[in-house]
């Protein structure tokens, strides 16, 4: 497997996040890079550092304001007096509130959706890293002719609206690798058609917002259901897009505690949809927070069951970006992985022509 990284994920370190009202440890911490990197060295998988992609790719997802605040928001924060460590809003933006502050701690609350994305010092730098990784992997697999690429993006990036950080999520890496896949795509006169899938626990709130109205990226998750559950507001069967958009957003949302093999099963209904789709090619979402042991888990995968979530996405025979999105049981991390690198390479060599 062509696998892109770049050592500057591993710089975003948060001191802590709230968690109903206690400051809690981040659970998506640097040791994250090294268990996954660990794993693909014993695979002998192809390992390139991502080189700098630019800004075009990340300004086709998010805003410019955006952005600036996410470049500039911990210097600003912590020349202010008395501040903490990372940036942590104390306010947050309401629907009736649509002046854009000039301040940061303005800024915070309207750029932030919740108390889960610090920003520390190194944020911007691993999550733009992180970015760069999504873009590498998906040129190879575009551009150059790679029938799937992963890409380690730490902090993961699918709780990121166009202008709104949540959830570990700043830059929203899966978007931005759909948006570059679809401008490749038409620039060699390929339908640019890109399914989304996210099999990550949590909802991918923000790359629903990213899609909601188009009809070229057709974006489908599997995950706990928010009615008990992150990112609550988001993610219910009935969110099906909005306007040209409408029908291609497909959410299957599972009831807490659901087992390996109901979420195997609901990952081959998701897979049914997306053939009838038809893209050219597949940005996954790839989460092992739906592990057993996780921290933050809700559903019952096994490591085998990794494997198995493996052979059924490569048994689509479509092109696929692999980005790392959640899982955050760091002694499991490189296991799980394997396991799913392992069957999905299986299957896509018995497939090879």
């Amino acid at each position: 497997m062509l696998c892109f990284h770049h050592p500057d994920t591993a710089l975003h370190k948060p001191p802590q996040f709230l968690v109903r009202g206690q400051p809690k440890p981040v659970p998506e911490k640097p040791e994250r890079v090294e268990a996954v990197m660990s794993a693909l060295r014993a695979r002998g998988d192809r390992l390139e550092q991502a080189p700098d992609a630019g800004p075009a790719a990340r300004a086709a997802v998010h805003t410019p304001e955006y952005l600036a605040f996410l470049e500039t928001a911990h210097a600003r924060w912590v020349a202010l007096p008395d501040s903490a460590s990372a940036v942590i809003p104390n306010v947050h933006r309401g629907p009736d509130m649509t002046s854009y502050p000039t301040h940061v701690v303005g800024q915070a609350g309207f750029h932030m959706s919740d108390t889960a994305c610090p920003i520390a010092e190194g944020t911007w730098a691993a999550t733009k890293a992180a970015s760069d990784c999504a873009v590498a992997a998906t040129r190879a697999v575009v551009a150059d002719g790679e029938r799937a690429a992963y890409a380690l993006c730490r902090p993961p990036g699918h709780h990121a609206g166009p202008d709104l950080a949540g959830g570990f999520c700043y830059l929203n890496h899966a978007a931005i690798a759909a948006e570059e896949a679809v401008r490749l795509l038409a620039s060699q006169g390929k339908p640019p058609r890109v399914a989304v899938f996210d099999v990550d626990v949590h909802h991918g709130n923000g790359t629903q917002a990213v899609f909601r109205e188009r009809d070229d990226v057709f974006f489908v998750s599997v995950h706990g259901d928010p009615n008990a559950f992150y990112p609550f507001m988001a993610g219910h069967a009935h969110e099906r897009g909005t306007g040209r958009g409408e029908g291609y957003t497909l959410n299957l949302p599972l009831p807490l505690g659901t087992d390996e093999d109901t979420f195997l099963a609901t990952v081959d209904t998701a897979l049914a949809a997306i053939g009838r789709f038809a893209p050219t090619v597949v940005v996954l979402s790839l989460g092992f927070d739906t592990f057993k042991d996780d921290p933050l888990a809700a559903f019952g995968v096994t490591t085998p069951g990794f494997g198995h979530l493996g052979r059924r996405i490569a048994a689509t025979g479509l092109p696929t970006v692999l980005i790392q999105e959640g899982g955050y049981a760091v002694d499991h991390l490189a296991a799980n992985l394997t396991s799913f690198l392992d069957g999905f390479e299986d299957t896509l060599r018995s497939t090879t022509p």
